[in-house]
């Protein structure tokens, strides 16, 4: 079994992990702006999330020979480590909710600001978990600062926010768009066809014909809806995400000594595993749910309607592997350097809000104050993925 063993890769790990978990909000908020059902792309991710968790298990979780100390992952699933599975699985159910959560949030509050909010109260909360249950193998006088760095960047992320909408405002007002009177027109059949060949009418980045011809193509309809709602469904996100990570942690490490005496603590590829299946089981189960019992006014669908809707399926599979791989590479990098440390990745909407300018046209055509804010957020940003990678610790046992 492979396992990453110094500073400098846990730090490649978490890097790596920032790149990936960064991007694959993008993907799937590209595909919900085009016109695709939330409920049929988050089918597709969850499918290649799980993929990409047995194929980090057979390959790294088998590299190598097995000693009774750290077995490899096939010989430990046939172990007495319930206790430890079940924490493992209580992480993926949690994980679960939240990324089903952000997927309604991103339409209402948008990519950056849902990913900075998310991100922020998963490290005051999480961060904080995981510091104590390390045995506070990170350096405090370097670690707590870097919670501070995100708290301020939090501040100033809400004003970015804040500036933006009403920017947009002013650029609808302009044109005399009343949004609380907007007729809501369900998207054009064909949309992601015509949009990757080019072929689909386009607008300006920035432009209120831009806002218009977005709003009519996308799945959930936002315009004349209070943000209040999308703000809830933020918050509750974040406080899943802030849980995830310190139960992986005490599957892995076992701090509460739940195993029986002579029993191997999990593995992190054992414990992923499990995480990912659970992950998978509620995201099937509450998303064919909500095929026939849309929730927030998104269209109905029906399981065939699913199977036969390939617009877009390989950007999802894409979105899934990505996230996979990205969670897969935290844990892998916080079992070296502690898992305070790689909740360094949560300053992930660095990469979101890169993809949200480039792909979305986020913040095209705003004012100077806007521009003034988002430049203060990113540099903060920076700070904190720096700071909370410098607090890195190691693991002794």
């Amino acid at each position: 079994m492979y396992l990453v063993e110094s500073k400098g890769g846990a730090i490649c790990c978490m890097l790596l992990s920032l790149s990936f978990l960064g991007t694959w909000p993008a993907i799937m908020t590209l595909l919900e702006r085009r016109g695709r059902l939330p409920q049929h792309t988050y089918l597709d991710y969850t499918v290649t999330n799980l993929l990409a968790a047995v194929i980090i298990a057979l390959t790294f979780g088998q590299i190598g020979s097995s000693t009774p100390e750290i077995p490899n992952f096939i010989t430990q699933l046939s172990q007495d480590n319930w206790p430890c599975v079940l924490f493992a699985m209580a992480g993926g159910v949690v994980l679960s909710v939240g990324n089903l959560s952000t997927q309604y949030a991103w339409a209402f509050v948008g990519l950056s600001v849902t990913e900075v909010i998310t991100s922020s109260i998963t490290v005051v909360i999480g961060t904080t978990l995981n510091y104590f249950l390390d045995d506070k193998i990170n350096r405090a006088e370097i670690l707590f600062p870097g919670v501070g760095c995100f708290l301020i960047a939090v501040c100033l992320a809400s004003a970015v926010h804040s500036s933006n909408a009403a920017d947009n405002k002013a650029k609808l007002n302009a044109q005399g768009i009343d949004t609380s009177k907007v007729k809501e027109t369900l998207p054009y059949k064909g949309d992601l066809e015509l949009v990757s060949k080019g072929t689909a009418p386009k607008a300006k980045f920035g432009t209120a014909d831009f806002l218009m011809e977005v709003e009519k193509r996308r799945s959930i309809k936002v315009f004349g809806k209070s943000t209040l709602t999308g703000l809830a469904i933020t918050f509750f996100a974040g406080v899943c995400f802030s849980l995830f990570s310190p139960a992986f942690n005490l599957a892995t490490n076992d701090q509460w000594n739940t195993l029986k005496e002579g029993v191997p603590h999990l593995v992190v590829y054992t414990a992923f595993f499990y995480f990912s299946v659970s992950c998978f089981v509620l995201a099937l189960i509450l998303n064919i749910t909500f095929l026939y019992r849309p929730v927030l006014n998104s269209p109905k669908s029906s399981l065939r309607a699913y199977l036969s809707d390939w617009n877009g399926r390989g950007w999802a599979f894409l979105a899934g592997l990505l996230c996979g791989f990205g969670n897969g590479l935290q844990f892998m990098g916080g079992q070296a350097a502690g898992y305070a440390a790689a909740d360094a990745v949560q300053a992930l909407p660095l990469v979101s809000t890169f993809w949200g300018i480039l792909l979305f046209g986020e913040y095209r055509k705003s004012s100077r104050r806007t521009y003034i804010l988002l430049g203060s957020m990113l540099f903060m940003f920076i700070a904190a993925v720096g700071v909370l990678m410098a607090s890195s610790g190691h693991r002794k046992d």
